[in-house]
């Protein structure tokens, strides 16, 4: 203990302070970079939470323990990535996030005893509008979203009813489409009795209105829309198919449907002539005869059933038959309903890439395809369009070079291991954070570390030589005396020997001086030290 005292006495208080600034930095600097490195990586659990819900995740991620970070004033939440998914799964079990809002989980906590039916019927309102803008926002592109509803009461003595109606603003990534619009619509029409899809209206977050409410017609609403849905069906299935001959990226396909959209009834009537049936018959007949009774009126001969006298000869007889026959004729009555969106025609247009190979001097040569190849495009082209020659259907495949073609031979993936190799964007960002660190550590250890450490040594040895050099005339001093005790005894060699330590002498004082001179600081600390010190 007393030779480390005296070590840390020797070296002085600004060298002592110096090393312990050092150290302390050099502590410092490697500290951060360790937590640097050992930090983990951190990514994202959820965004654009409401502050219930992030206030729940929080809490449940301080009972598990799990290193987190807020940002963007607590509607991001950041944890490591190797447990963001296992963190979703768990907090998913618990029922976070909730998705802000008000749901039916309102009616959990409420005192039916002591509620108006007044308030009753405004919960039952926010819990139908939480719930309906939790079901948007589970539809792709979908952020946030509000609802709206207007559920007017029937007023009294009134025999009509208002009809109800739904607001609707969603925050939205990109653009919806006209098939998302009616599938929300649709869904909150659905879920609110009395509600009809054309009075819902939908507003974006930059206000524009995505669905006016207006009562339009359902059928000629969606009519453009069948007909998009229906060309990029089968566009996407020409470039399937053409793309699996020659290549992908190679054709470009180009479809357009002629639809029509008006809605036909037609009835008619057919009678058939040949196709009688009989309905009804009816058959009459008539007799009549007339006897010679000499003229003779009798009351036996007025009486019905008069027998006549058997030589009397019939003078006149007659005879009379009516039939009248009903007949049916068969009667066939067809009635024929269009539907809206019959297909009139298609037309297809599909171009095709020719064919690189390369020359012998290993550039990429262009040849065009074949007919043959060609005919055999368009007959799979007809195929999978359903072509009808009699309503007109047109197709045509080109083959012409295109403006970007490849100028080079495409890279083939590597396999095997140097497949194993291959990193993701986040794992060379990682690398590249390690190697700026071990770039700077590197750079403080040679520029600040490496010329302190110099200076210390330096002064130590400016030190040591200023005291030799000052404890070496003290000791040419003492030799003097003795030097000139030794003059009578031979003057030459005492002559010879002052001389040597006069030179001796001469080249200490020059270098203490060289090394005052480069070092004046470490000099006069040395001398200050020296007249502290008590005379021995």
């Amino acid at each position: 203990m007393q030779g480390l005292a005296e070590f840390l006495k020797g070296i002085g208080a600004a060298r002592f302070g110096a090393m312990i600034a050092v150290t302390a930095a050099l502590i410092g600097f490697f500290a951060f970079v360790i937590m640097r490195v050992t930090t983990p990586q951190m990514t994202t659990l959820f965004t654009d939470l409401s502050v219930e819900d992030s206030s729940g995740i929080i809490k449940d991620l301080e009972r598990q323990g799990i290193q987190f970070e807020l940002r963007n004033e607590g509607s991001v939440i950041m944890v490591p990535k190797d447990k963001v998914t296992r963190l979703r799964m768990k907090l998913a079990e618990g029922g976070l996030p909730k998705g802000g809002g008000v749901g039916y989980e309102v009616f959990d906590k409420s005192d039916a005893l002591g509620t108006t039916s007044f308030v009753q019927n405004i919960n039952h309102l926010r819990a139908l509008e939480g719930e309906l803008a939790r079901t948007i926002r589970a539809i792709d592109r979908i952020q946030a979203a509000r609802v709206h509803l207007v559920l007017p009461e029937r007023p009294l003595f009134s025999r009509e009813a208002p009809e109800p109606s739904a607001s609707i603003v969603v925050r939205v990534r990109g653009s919806l489409e006209a098939q998302q619009i009616r599938a929300i619509r649709h869904l909150v029409a659905s879920a609110v009795n009395g509600l009809k899809p054309q009075r819902v209206s939908i507003v974006d977050e930059a206000g524009t209105l995505l669905a006016d409410g207006a009562a339009t017609d359902p059928e000629q609403a969606v009519g453009d829309e069948r007909r998009t849905a229906y060309e990029k069906r089968i566009r996407k299935q020409v470039e399937d198919i053409v793309s699996s001959v020659v290549g992908s990226g190679r054709a470009r396909v180009q479809l357009a449907a002629d639809f029509d959209f008006n809605k036909v009834t037609q009835t008619s009537d057919k009678f058939d002539p040949e196709g009688r049936v009989l309905r009804s018959s009816q058959t009459r007949e008539e007799q009549s005869m007339t006897a010679d009774n000499n003229g003779q009126v009798t009351v036996n001969n007025e009486l019905p059933g008069n027998q006549q006298n058997s030589g009397a000869a019939a003078k006149d007889q007659s005879k009379k038959t009516e039939e009248t026959n009903n007949y049916e004729i068969s009667r066939t009555t067809k009635t024929e309903v269009t539907e809206v969106g019959r297909v009139n025609r298609i037309s297809v247009a599909v171009l095709v890439d020719g064919i690189y190979t390369k020359n012998d001097k290993g550039e990429l040569a262009y040849t065009d395809r074949t007919k043959e190849q060609l005919d055999r495009i368009a007959t799979l082209v007809r195929s999978a369009i359903g072509f009808d020659q009699k309503r007109g259907d047109q197709v045509e495949v080109v083959n012409l070079r295109f403006a970007d073609a490849p100028a080079t031979a495409p890279i083939a993936e590597p396999s095997g291991f140097l497949g194993m190799l291959q990193f993701t964007k986040d794992d060379v960002m990682y690398f590249v954070e390690l190697g700026v660190m071990m770039l700077l550590g590197l750079v403080v250890l040679f520029m600040v570390i490496r010329p302190l450490v110099k200076r210390i040594l330096a002064s130590e040895e400016v030190a040591a030589a200023i005291s030799g050099a000052l404890t070496g005339p003290a000791a040419s001093d003492e030799a003097a005396p003795a030097g000139q005790a030794l003059l009578p005894s031979g003057a030459a060699s005492a002559i010879d020997v002052a001389t040597v330590q006069g030179q001796v002498h001469a080249q200490s004082v020059h270098r203490v001086g060289e090394l005052a001179e480069r070092n004046p600081n470490e000099t006069v600390a040395i001398i200050r030290q020296w007249l502290t010190e008590p005379a021995k």
